[in-house]
């Protein structure tokens, strides 16, 4: 199967804006992901990337892959499966392609329009996506299109904790030092104004799993993370 870039033309404004912002943040974002979750961020997608179970010799899909570092966890919990990262920032895949150097088979695409064939994938997953999305059960229909049978799709996200205490310990932080921080740091503060307000605005893990369960997902459930303060999405085709 070969992959190659192709430039996008989309028509919708928060898809534009997504595409434009994360090209903007390219050069600081793995940077800025490190600070970000204190360095925990690699942790949460290597344990994500076991819960796929990426089969040997099998073939995983990382969406909105960024510069490749789920792409990279899939390969590290079983090195014998390919893996292609799917997105259209192209200028984080530019990165990813260099700091992976062929590990990683990179291809511009739209998550909601993926230019990939059905029934291809043993496992799909995606990391701090979703609240980007245009229309989240439109990306969750196109996992399921291109996994194979019994296939696993796993989305891990931001949430908003449930504790009371830590809740509003991580809403000072996340709410109003971070965006600082990380407007500083990549000199783009409205990506880290937006970062907060995508959250609060997307839907509360339960909704999420309802609407893998209306897609046909089966066993789909979540899982918190981080004290709360992320979510780990699960379904099978």
């Amino acid at each position: 199967m070969n992959f190659r870039f192709v430039p996008l033309k989309l028509k919708m404004d928060k898809a534009t804006f997504v595409q434009t912002m994360f090209d903007a943040i390219a050069p600081r974002y793995d940077l800025m992901n490190a600070v970000m979750t204190f360095g925990q961020h690699q942790q949460l997608r290597r344990a994500a990337a076991k819960l796929a179970l990426p089969p040997r010799n099998g073939l995983a899909l990382d969406l909105a892959t960024g510069t490749g570092d789920f792409a990279s966890a899939l390969r590290e919990a079983e090195p014998t499966c390919r893996v292609v990262g799917v997105d259209f920032a192209l200028e984080m895949m530019r990165l990813g392609q260099t700091k992976y150097h062929g590990r990683v088979m990179f291809a511009a695409g739209d998550m909601l329009r993926l230019p990939l064939p059905a029934d291809t994938f043993d496992c799909a997953v995606n990391g701090f996506v979703l609240r980007n999305v245009a229309d989240v059960r439109v990306a969750f229909a196109e996992m399921r299109r291109v996994l194979k049978p019994g296939g696993r799709a796993i989305s891990l996200e931001i949430t908003s904790p449930r504790t009371p205490i830590w809740k509003n310990v991580f809403g000072i932080y996340f709410d109003h030092l971070m965006p600082r921080l990380g407007g500083w740091l990549s000199g783009q503060p409205a990506a880290y104004r937006y970062l907060p307000q995508s959250v609060h605005a997307f839907l509360k893990p339960e909704q999420v799993v309802a609407v893998m369960r209306d897609l046909g997902f089966r066993d789909a459930a979540f899982q918190r993370w981080a004290l709360g303060a992320m979510a780990v999405y699960v379904g099978v085709k």
